[in-house]
């Protein structure tokens, strides 16, 4: 059919409106990235933390009715897992779930989530968000761009390729992946030799030999599969000098640019999971054992005794260090202590 000068006009009149209606539709959903270095699985099985962050994308999904969407990226499939925190900041990601000692080469003050027989009981890391400590972070945070989501604590052992690694006599001409610079400040006053790498490269490193005992949470111990090159495991399930926040973050820039109702539904489906977070980590303490067991590993404990022998270590170098990095990092350390 031949168009007339009438159904040309009506077609021209109509249109402005049919292209306010579409963009007012694209508007109204918006779609999040979430990223982490962890195994993917699915909402119900796998690493706890893949999981958190599939239960999160779903509560959002659904409270939201649609109009905020969380799309998950595990593995590092989205992009390098130390290339997040500073993405986020710019507002290049939108999430992660970030172990936050990563982050300590952009901001020092950071490290202090990986600070070596400073967090030692899951009641004493759970506290410190209410605590001022918490509050002085969660304010650090947002001036460098960062929003903190969702807090999650992760007790740490050890994983090493012979002999065991307990008490720190035992480090001696040991390679250690330690997990943070203050980590690595620790080990290597009681004789070790450190790599700083990922824990999602711990296997490599253990199966090439360039490392003899991997430090890190009971989480990542099971998910990179590192009882297949151990004979040896030390637990973090009674007591561990190795405790690491690692919370969901958001870029302050994304964050900002969302209205008011969404911005609160992050914060409380996130303060929701919490609970979820802090239970598969305490689970997989107990896992950890058992896998590594099987296995045929020898799987030790850390006594009293052992543990203030690393708390005194590390007071003389990775905490005398942090102190005199910035009085910002001072000021969080005394915070800290304060938390019982």
């Amino acid at each position: 059919m031949t168009p007339t000068r009438r159904t040309l006009v009506a077609a021209a009149l109509t249109a402005p409106a049919i292209l306010r209606f579409g963009l007012g539709a694209a508007q109204a959903a918006t779609t999040l990235k979430l990223s982490h270095q962890f195994p993917g699985g699915t909402i119900d099985e796998g690493d706890f933390r893949d999981r958190m962050c599939r239960k999160f994308a779903k509560a959002i999904n659904e409270r939201s009715q649609g109009a905020l969407e969380v799309q998950v990226y595990p593995g590092s499939s989205l992009m390098k897992t130390n290339a997040q925190f500073g993405a986020m900041r710019k507002g290049a990601l939108d999430m992660s779930l970030y172990p936050s000692p990563y982050a300590g080469g952009e901001v020092a003050e950071l490290n202090i989530g990986l600070m070596p027989a400073l967090v030692t009981s899951y009641a004493q890391a759970v506290a410190w968000k209410s605590a001022p400590v918490g509050r002085k972070l969660t304010e650090l945070l947002e001036s460098k761009g960062i929003v903190l989501v969702s807090w999650v604590w992760q007790a740490g052992g050890v994983a090493s390729r012979e002999r065991p690694l307990v008490a720190p006599a035992d480090a001696k001409g040991m390679k250690v992946r330690g997990g943070s610079r203050e980590m690595d400040l620790m080990m290597k006053q009681a004789g070790a030799a450190t790599l700083s790498i990922p824990s999602n490269e711990s296997y490599a490193a253990m199966q090439t030999g360039a490392c003899d005992a991997v430090i890190t949470s009971s989480t990542s111990l099971i998910s990179f599969r590192l009882e297949e090159l151990s004979k040896a495991l030390t637990s973090g399930r009674e007591r561990s000098y190795w405790f690491m926040l690692e919370p969901i973050m958001m870029s302050k820039t994304v964050f900002s640019g969302l209205p008011k109702d969404q911005q609160d539904l992050i914060m409380a489906v996130g303060a929701e999971l919490e609970a979820f977070g802090q239970t598969g980590a305490k689970e997989d303490d107990t896992r950890v054992e058992q896998i590594f067991s099987k296995a045929g590993a020898k799987v030790s404990q850390l006594d009293e005794q052992v543990l203030g022998q690393w708390r005194e270590l590390a007071r003389e170098t990775a905490w005398k260090d942090y102190a005199g990095r910035n009085a910002s990092c001072a000021e969080l350390l005394k915070l800290a202590e304060q938390v019982a």
